[in-house]
């Protein structure tokens, strides 16, 4: 009943540590429409034997946790347990808010713009994140590269079941959304056409390179630190040209500390200031063991962060946990379209929520002045259109469209497209026949035909949906 709902809300009127979400631009903003939303759950209800499945995974979990100690990754009051919907982390003990129940080694973690797969791979660095770590990781499940990772790839998922698998009319009959049909079709011929970039020097088939990107796009972390990991190193040598430079009274002591207070200052500046001013180059990692933390945007309990003294990636809590407990993080701002298109599950009651609507130039004017009972003036159409608020036709390659939030309704934009489009000769000459006028509420009767108007509309596109919300809900309970 999510578009009902919308439809009632458009009637009625310097840090030592660096955050980082597992998040991942995605071409779609979408919504799922109570429609979508049961075929979606039927779906899913189908799709619980994969290739290895959560039982085969949870097998190997015990030599995941050895081969971590090996690497010294540190774990405590945690462990991977099965859970709803798949392998998750529980916690095993009360956890107090900011306590550290993880961390992952630098060293351990597999990252995008470097790594072995980058010398043996023609264009590595042209290719976007999610590519290069797909190499990485096909590298390292092929052998390719001599690092002892095999207990981490045994415990990966090999099958993902989202859109870009679904032929043509499977994602027609489930989906019933033209926008997330040609937002999904835009990212298979985006990454059809990056495997045919770096297949020439790499050998894998598209299947093997997809599942390499599905694996990026579902458990890599992200965040704009560009510095480096605390370096002793460096302030223990400063110490020692210190000492050197005083005992052998080559200068004053004073003199010795303004070279090291300098070599501080950059270090810090580079680590720190730089990265925040000129925002630096996004890090995607994948770190083993932490990229079992689920998503779970109303229930998010855990962060994500670098740790610059320690040099490795650590899970805190960020509220108190009791025992049993599932540790979530949160993706990102994601609507269930996006966690749909390249995760392969949805979010009940998501606040994240969108819906993409055709551009309002294709919406049908006969039925919205039938509906707000004016009569849309000529001119009106064509002021729209140069101030670009009809929207463009969809293609092959962009879909942008009428965007209707669960958080604020329907598009400011086109509420004030509406408003201009429902005004009398009165009411547009009054605006000065401007636009920008009709930004925000310009009277009550303007307001009510507008928000007429935008209900038939919402209407309209409930009505062109294939089945009832009843039809779906029966699927639901006999699948």
């Amino acid at each position: 009943m999510l578009l009902l709902g919308l439809l009632v809300l458009l009637s009625s009127s310097l840090d030592l540590s660096w955050s980082f979400l597992l998040q991942k631009p995605a071409l779609s903003n979408g919504i799922q429409s109570p429609r979508r939303l049961i075929k979606s759950r039927v779906l899913a209800s189908k799709s619980s034997t994969l290739a290895v499945s959560d039982d085969a995974r949870l097998k190997r979990i015990s030599g995941l946790i050895d081969w971590a100690k090996s690497c010294e990754i540190k774990i405590g009051g945690v462990e991977i347990s099965k859970c709803q919907g798949g392998l998750g982390l529980v916690a095993t003990r009360d956890v107090n808010t900011n306590d550290v129940v993880m961390e992952v080694p630098t060293d351990v973690v597999v990252q995008s713009g470097e790594g072995g797969a980058s010398r043996c791979v023609k264009g590595y660095d042209d290719v976007p994140w999610w590519a290069q770590l797909s190499l990485q990781l096909n590298a390292l499940d092929k052998k390719v590269l001599e690092d002892n990772k095999s207990a981490w790839m045994e415990t990966l998922p090999r099958v993902f079941n989202t859109p870009i698998h679904w032929d043509e009319s499977s994602r027609k009959d489930l989906l019933q959304y033209e926008y997330m049909e040609r937002c999904v079709n835009i990212q298979s011929s985006s990454w059809k056409k990056v495997y045919s970039q770096i297949t020439p020097s790499f050998p894998m088939t598209y299947e093997e390179f997809l599942w390499g990107c599905e694996c990026a796009r579902s458990r890599a972390f992200s965040g704009s630190y560009s510095g480096s990991t605390f370096n002793p190193g460096v302030y223990a040598f400063t110490l020692l040209l210190v000492t050197v430079y005083v005992g052998l009274n080559l200068g004053t002591v004073e003199q010795a500390a303004n070279g090291a207070g300098l070599v501080f200052c950059a270090s810090i500046f580079k680590d720190f200031i730089a990265p925040k001013l000129f925002g630096g180059e996004k890090r995607y990692i994948i770190g083993p063991v932490l990229d079992m933390a689920n998503h779970d945007s109303q229930k998010v309990n855990g962060n994500v962060a670098l740790e610059y003294f320690t040099g490795g990636y650590s899970l805190s809590a960020l509220r108190d946990l009791q025992q049993g407990e599932q540790v979530y993080i949160t993706y990102g701002d994601r609507s269930n379209d996006q966690l749909l298109q390249y995760y392969g599950f949805i979010e009940k009651d998501n606040p994240n929520d969108v819906y993409v609507m055709p551009p309002l130039r294709t919406w049908d004017v006969s039925a919205l002045e039938k509906a707000s009972n004016r009569i849309f003036q000529s001119g009106r159409l064509e002021k729209l259109e140069r101030a670009g608020l009809l929207g463009t036709l969809w293609t092959n390659e962009q879909a942008n469209g009428v965007v209707i939030s669960r958080k604020d309704g329907i598009d400011p934009a086109i509420m004030q497209a509406l408003r201009a489009l429902v005004s009398t000769d009165e009411e547009w000459n009054t605006a000065q026949q401007s636009v920008g006028t009709f930004a925000i509420r310009f009277s009550d009767e303007n307001e009510e035909a507008a928000r007429k108007a935008a209900v038939k509309a919402l209407q309209l596109e409930l009505e062109a949906m294939e089945t009832t919300i009843e039809e779906d809900e029966r699927m639901l309970k006999t699948a």
